[in-house]
């Protein structure tokens, strides 16, 4: 492939900008749309909700903890070819999918081969969005971010309008077709010119090792590069982030998976049904970089973890109405409302994890973050099929997100405020013991001698 270097913040990064606007909405905005497919898949198969749900979970779960391997394979290759070939393994998975005879053969080809291509050419994509913005990267983010919300807003439309003509089968075999443009839009992001040099040092010969322990510590120096367990060992603020987000995940995707059903279940119509989960996408095109710019002003800098927190209060507590009403207009209500929060929480997951974790730190920190939330979303849809399938009523699916929502938003802002307030704390003993030692200097004069003043600091 010619490597045709591109300068940051010319004019091509605009056209960067578009494709990774379309590659966030065929990636992220695609689970969003399983639900549509929840109870055909079910006729199809005779499966219970526990089994349906491991369909979309297996889906996300791959989507978020194969960040390393893709931050592997963008080292190696690079962006523009990883992103390509993310393209292909989506395509490829949703067309295996088409021609799946058991549930089994779904979860790998819907579920791990398709989601591990929607985790490339999405990780990559943003990637390489940092490398063509430099001045104006936050509005790149913010613009790139909408895509997400283009891709709510589209894809629920799009499935229902194909599964009426074609059937699951023939829109998954669609489908694969349609994750063929992440390849196109993989092709237009060229290699970037860096004008840092990469550094040349002679190096001694490594101690000779035994195949088996090369290949050992080649693992766990690969595993200390990208995932930061001494962070989580010694931040505590960061081991609060990652458990009550970890927590909150098992409820959070709930509405995305069962929202559908649900409406289904209450004798909603099925083109209404679907019609809800694109307002809540629509809805995002606008909030989301509203809440970006709101969280990005330094009026909020310091209170930007109790709103990260307050946001999956009000997402927990939408629940509640949800699962009190079945009508539609009550549940578009919910869908805005619902909009509100997730465009909150989507805008300050990771400005929240910056201010936590120093930026030198912070891809580790991400790497760690994604696979332990991927095992959140492993678990979350089956445990809520589990609780459907022994209760037969869809409202306590609703209960069991807000539960773990609200409970989550509690967790994370009681733990922010007492850390603060030993961190406050500290300083005060610091800043004390300070003014004690300025205090000695000045009453004993610059002709005695200083007595030593022994002072124990735990904290900066």
């Amino acid at each position: 492939m010619p490597q045709a270097l591109e300068h940051a913040d010319g004019s091509w990064a605009w056209v960067v900008l578009l494709a990774t606007m379309v590659t966030q909405g065929l990636t992220l905005g695609f689970p969003t749309c399983i639900g549509i497919f929840f109870t055909e898949l079910q006729w199809e198969f005779q499966a219970s909700n526990s089994e349906t749900s491991w369909i979309p979970s297996i889906l996300m779960a791959v989507l978020h903890m194969a960040g390393p391997l893709c931050s592997i394979l963008v080292g190696r290759f690079g962006c523009r070819v990883t992103t390509m070939l993310g393209g292909v393994l989506a395509s490829l998975g949703m067309v295996a999918s088409s021609f799946s005879r058991n549930l089994s053969q779904l979860y790998f080809t819907a579920g791990f081969i398709t989601g591990l291509g929607m985790c490339f050419s999405f990780q990559s994509s943003v990637t390489v969005l940092g490398f063509y913005f430099v001045r104006r990267r936050v509005l790149a983010n913010a613009l790139a971010s909408m895509g997400v919300s283009l891709g709510i807003t589209l894809w629920p439309l799009l499935s229902r309008y194909l599964l009426e003509d074609l059937g699951w089968r023939g829109t998954f075999l669609v489908f694969g077709g349609v994750f063929l443009h992440c390849c196109i839009c993989g092709a237009i992001m060229r290699p970037v010119a860096t004008s840092v040099a990469p550094e040349t040092k002679e190096c001694p010969p490594p101690p000779p090792e035994t195949p088996a322990l090369g290949c050992v510590a080649a693992c766990g120096r690969t595993i200390q590069r990208h995932l930061a367990f001494d962070i989580l060992r010694h931040n505590t603020g960061y081991c609060v982030y990652v458990l009550g987000v970890m927590w909150s995940l098992l409820g959070f995707p709930l509405p995305q998976v069962f929202l559908v059903p649900y409406a289904m279940w209450h004798r909603v119509d099925e083109q209404q049904a679907a019609l809800l989960i694109s307002i809540i996408g629509f809805s995002n095109i606008f909030l989301r970089p509203l809440a970006g710019l709101m969280a990005g002003r330094p009026a909020f800098a310091s209170h930007r973890k109790y709103l990260f927190s307050l946001a999956f209060l009000l997402n927990g507590l939408t629940n509640l109405v949800c699962a009190a009403s079945g009508d539609f207009w009550v549940l578009v209500g919910y869908c805005l409302v619902y909009s509100v929060s997730m465009s909150g929480i989507g805008a300050l997951i990771f400005q929240v994890l910056m201010d936590i974790v120093p930026m030198d730190q912070f891809p580790r920190a991400l790497g760690l973050f994604t696979v332990l939330d991927g095992f959140a979303f492993l678990i979350s849809p089956p445990l809520a099929g589990l609780l459907l399938d022994a209760t037969n009523n869809f409202s306590y699916v609703f209960f069991m997100s807000s539960f773990f929502l609200i409970s989550a938003a509690l967790f994370m802002g009681g733990s922010f405020y007492a850390l603060q307030k030993k961190e406050q704390g500290k300083q005060a003993v610091v800043a004390d013991a300070f003014e004690q030692d300025i205090f000695l200097e000045a009453k004993d004069g610059p002709g005695k001698q200083q007595s030593p003043v022994i002072m124990y600091v735990t904290s900066v």
